[in-house]
């Protein structure tokens, strides 16, 4: 099984994402975290990609798509996966697609964590308070900045998917708990 998982930054993509690693064994592939991860080991793509992190711009499709396939690939990744934070844009779900068609697969659910923009900023806040502000991204600027290249580049991806029949939409208003039995209803 391959998901995504979608919305805004603060949506709660990895929170749904932690609870379907346990609850299904799927695998997270969180760009996100895929690029904190080699920022933090210095990797050229780390040193690469921290400024345009930082600014909360995205990073280049190459090395995104290029980071996901080659992770794909890896054997704990055959049950299935959970990408996070990936395909951003219509350009990207173009190469997904491809990527996928090329190994046999297919994407079977785009999951939409729909939340209000405002209440995106208090969870922000609250995950700042809570982690020391560990993220350097966790702060009311770049949030801003984010969900103006969100509504801009990656909300087209909701008319894609509609299209090709595998988009659903949860209430991500709701508890952690309700958004979850949303989605295992969804899951099935």
């Amino acid at each position: 099984m391959i998901i995504a998982l979608f919305g805004a930054p603060g949506a709660g993509k990895g929170t749904q994402a932690e609870r379907l690693v346990v609850k299904r064994g799927l695998v997270q592939l969180s760009s996100g975290a895929m690029l904190r991860a080699a920022i933090a080991e210095g990797t050229e793509l780390g040193l690469r990609a921290k400024d345009i992190i930082d600014g909360g711009d995205l990073v280049s499709d190459e090395i995104i798509v290029g980071m996901v396939e080659a992770r794909i690939d890896d054997h704990d990744c055959a049950q299935g996966v959970i990408l996070d934070g990936f395909p951003r844009t219509v350009t990207q779900a173009y190469a997904l697609d491809e990527m996928l068609l090329g190994k046999g697969l297919s994407l079977d659910y785009f999951i939409q964590i729909e939340v209000d923009d405002a209440a995106l900023f208090a969870r922000i806040e609250n995950r700042a308070a809570k982690t020391g502000g560990a993220r350097a991204d966790d702060n009311a600027a770049t949030l801003r900045r984010r969900l103006a290249v969100y509504h801009e580049r990656t909300a087209p991806l909701l008319p894609y998917y509609a299209k090709k029949g595998v988009l659903r939409s949860v209430d991500g208003m709701n508890s952690v708990d309700e958004v979850a039995a949303q989605i295992d209803t969804i899951l099935g």
